[in-house]
């Protein structure tokens, strides 16, 4: 690569940032709000806390917040029905303080996005895809695991408020697969957060094993056999078992899976614009903000910007 790829490496990542999760860790973690006609805005005012401080802290040239939007529309819903089935409906408070958050960023000037058919997994390895083109790294902003194996050499998957940022080869040390073998090693030991079968009895360091031999899972199904006199505990258990669950295996495969081509995006949606004033200041007034707050909010997106 030129040196301006090299530059543009090292010095402005994209942030891609999984939202929700940092909503709902908001909703139990912030004290008690209301908007002006009294309906609770906790989670809003945490996740701006959180929005405004990385925004502060990092600057950011190119940034992008996916959702979630409809778990009962989910396209891994209709490959697997029971796909987090163990999951509770957000209540209805909270599915309007989504709203809000989005709308907030929207008038804001950030690029927001949901899918009722995608998750906000698979908006972000769609967008991971269209900066890689650019020779943009991503720091990819989540707790979630399954990210992972998006992260490709000069990455990184941070918990941005626990403050655990791992590259790829971190992220091996860790979980003892390469970032590409994550899918695999997830569709193997399954992932009860997710309600993904797996298989019952292998957990993540023994299919980290198994994928640390044969690489892929494709490849660890041709030569089965071969499991049996691998030198790890439980080897003939191990091997008979996924004999007997490939079918199972397969399927979380497809679940396991962040697909990273369900539409096209340019990389200008992911610099900051100008914000919507009129929507920015309805909206401050709602959800009970500050003449303070809101300068602060537009100082910090001039500074970004210029």
């Amino acid at each position: 690569m030129g040196g301006l790829a090299n530059t543009r490496s090292n010095t402005d990542p994209a942030w891609l940032i999984d939202s929700s999760i940092y909503v709902f860790k908001a909703w139990y973690r912030s004290p008690e709000q209301f908007d002006i006609e009294g309906n609770p805005i906790n989670a809003v005012y945490g996740f701006l806390d959180f929005t405004y401080n990385l925004l502060k802290n990092e600057s950011p040239k190119f940034i992008g917040f996916a959702f979630d939007e409809s778990l009962e529309t989910s396209h891994r819903k209709e490959i697997y029905p029971l796909y987090k089935a163990n999951r509770s409906p957000a209540p209805d408070s909270l599915s309007k303080q989504f709203l809000y958050c989005r709308k907030f960023l929207r008038a804001f000037g950030i690029h927001e996005a949901a899918s009722l058919h995608y998750e906000a997994d698979d908006l972000i390895g769609t967008w991971a895809k269209a900066l890689r083109k650019q020779n943009i790294p991503v720091n990819f902003i989540t707790a979630d695991k399954d990210l992972t194996q998006l992260v490709y050499e000069n990455d990184h998957w941070w918990e941005y408020q626990q403050g655990q940022k791992l590259n790829a080869q971190a992220i091996t040390k860790k979980f003892k697969a390469k970032p590409r073998q994550i899918a695999d090693q997830l569709a193997i030991a399954g992932d009860k957060s997710d309600n993904i079968p797996g298989v019952l009895g292998i957990g993540m360091a023994t299919a980290g094993k198994l994928l640390k031999k044969f690489d892929t899972i494709e490849n660890m199904f041709a030569n089965i056999p071969e499991i049996a006199s691998m030198q790890i505990r439980g080897a003939k258990q191990i091997q008979q078992l996924i004999e007997a669950h490939q079918e199972s295996i397969k399927l979380s495969r497809k679940l396991t899976e962040i697909k990273c081509n369900i539409a096209q995006i340019s990389i200008d949606n992911f610099k900051l614009t100008k914000p919507n004033r009129e929507h920015f200041n309805q909206l401050c007034h709602v959800l009970g903000l500050s003449n303070k707050t809101q300068q602060q909010w537009l100082e910090l997106h001039e500074s970004i910007c210029c």
